[in-house]
């Protein structure tokens, strides 16, 4: 299922009742918001799941950089709450761009990057993934299904 940054079921706003999204967004503990996070999550990958390269990387996360100057995310991590992780090498993330980190192997570009796994990482049916920068802080994190949150 894929998801954006924004909560598409949620009316509660509008209408003050409760929010119906699967998806909850954690806010990050610390005092200043970080111009980098988490956006569209593409968690059950599509078709069966067969374990192939190709399905694999059909499983993706997206790392977007919301400010206008470019970020350094060096040793930033991204992982689930199974504990797989992900860290990222030499990769600056200019404004207004993103990245896409998918399960499977591949070569990287300025637009893929790969965790070169042979199995998925996210739980279809309810997972985090959490953002966290070079100094272990949480940066950002979305949740969804029922072991989400």
């Amino acid at each position: 299922m894929l998801h954006s940054s924004a909560c598409p079921g949620c009316s509660a706003a509008r209408s003050r009742g409760p929010c119906r999204s699967p998806r909850r967004r954690q806010p990050a503990p610390h005092h200043r918001r970080s111009a980098v996070v988490l956006g569209a999550i593409q968690y059950d990958s599509p078709g069966r799941d067969d374990r192939s390269n190709r399905s694999l990387n059909a499983e993706w996360v997206t790392v977007k950089n919301t400010g206008r100057l470019p970020v350094n995310i060096k040793g930033w991590t991204l992982s689930d709450k199974s504990g797989h992780r992900y860290r990222f090498g030499n990769l600056r993330l200019n404004g207004h761009s993103q990245i896409r980190v998918h399960t499977g192997i591949g070569h990287d570009n300025r637009r893929d990057v790969y965790q070169d796994r042979r199995a998925y990482v996210w739980d279809n049916t309810g997972d985090t993934a959490t953002l966290r920068n070079d100094h272990r802080r949480v940066v950002d994190a979305e949740s969804w299904g029922r072991r989400g949150h």
